[in-house]
């Protein structure tokens, strides 16, 4: 009797799953037809544009996606964003993605400046044009690459502090060795320090690479140099956000403000220490140009239309059209005049404690 009842029960409970199978199937279906009416009925005539960033940490990253999509907008484009979170394989999943939305042009900020040309080759092989936006994709002849002048970024970077600090020992400390952008910055100061380094009049405490431009490595690293007891005049920053970690380091040692820091991007907060006198310099790029232009030229690069682009960049393999824009020094001195005046930030954030 018992084994019969057993029987039984499993027999309904055998029922019941496939029952719910049944039910599962047809919700997938069901969910499938209506993703496939909505590929479907999609306007055929606007011009898609597929935007994938390695990352959205930095402030600034943010500021390039909201305006490259509010122009593309303007211009009657789509845009469909994916950002990888500095995960190599994810960024070439979600490229993956965006061809499969049939995207007409790729516009691509790569988190590894090498892993990424798979990425690129992938989109060509579909037919699709690419732009490599602020950090160039080495090795794979990419249709368009869009940026400030980096080697002049470090020229700038290093120019000032010379003319403040013409001797004395300096400590540097770059961004990620797979963003090809933190090469060209160490070529522009490079050409400004190393004569100075050959005189005698400069020191190079050294020279620090930072994994995925992490704040708490370029603490702990100046952290260290203060425990070794190093006097430590001017600190050369890969960007805002190694800063932020600089100066925290500096600040538990009461060191702000004495050591000299510069850096660039602008972001809000180095605006803020520089008004307060815990940072020197930042370097200004103003993204609206950046990003504005990017969306012009991936819409006529859809368009098949000419981009005119007159300066080209050596790829590791290619010469691949440059668009190149310029990079302002921004201090004490001309934060009105550039970074408020622009409105890429406003005066009472900037002068949060000074107003």
């Amino acid at each position: 009797m018992k084994i019969k009842l057993r029987d039984v029960v499993l027999v309904l409970l055998t029922l019941i799953l496939l029952v719910l199978l049944v039910l599962l199937g047809n919700r997938i279906y069901k969910y499938y037809e209506a993703s496939k009416y909505v590929d479907d009925t999609s306007d055929k005539n606007v011009i898609k544009i597929g935007f994938s960033l390695g990352t959205l940490k930095e402030e600034r990253w943010v500021k390039d996606r909201d305006i490259f999509m509010a122009k593309a907008k303007e211009l009657g484009a789509e845009v469909f964003v994916q950002n990888a979170n500095n995960d190599d394989e994810d960024q070439l999943k979600q490229v993956k993605y965006l061809l499969d939305k049939k995207i007409d042009v790729l516009v691509i900020v790569p988190n590894d400046l090498k892993k990424a040309s798979a990425a690129v080759e992938m989109a060509k092989k579909a037919g699709v044009k690419v732009i490599s936006y602020d950090r160039l994709v080495l090795n794979s002849n990419v249709d368009l690459y869009i940026s400030f002048d980096n080697v002049k970024v470090g020229k700038l970077m290093a120019e000032y502090l010379i003319k403040r600090y013409p001797k004395g020992n300096y400590l540097i400390i770059n961004g990620a060795t797979n963003d090809n952008n933190t090469k060209m910055i160490k070529e522009g100061y490079d050409s400004v320090l190393l004569p100075k380094v050959k005189s005698g009049d400069i020191r190079i405490l050294g020279e620090e690479w930072t994994p995925n431009w992490m704040s708490e490595y370029a603490f702990q690293s100046t952290e260290k140099y203060i425990q070794e007891n190093y006097k430590i005049d001017a600190i050369i920053a890969g960007d805002d956000g190694l800063a932020n970690g600089i100066i925290e380091a500096l600040s538990e040692h009461r060191l702000a403000g004495k050591v000299a820091v510069v850096a660039q991007d602008a972001d809000l907060a180095a605006c803020q220490r520089i008004i307060e006198g815990t940072q020197l310099m930042t370097i200004y790029k103003p993204i609206d140009k950046l990003a504005g232009d990017a969306a012009k030229l991936a819409v006529k690069l859809a368009k098949g239309e000419k981009l005119n682009v007159g300066n080209t960049i050596y790829d590791g393999k290619y010469n691949v059209p440059y668009y190149k824009l310029e990079p302002i020094a921004v201090d004490k001195t001309n934060i009105d005049d550039t970074v408020i005046k622009d409105g890429f930030h406003s005066r009472d954030d900037v002068y949060r404690y000074t107003n």
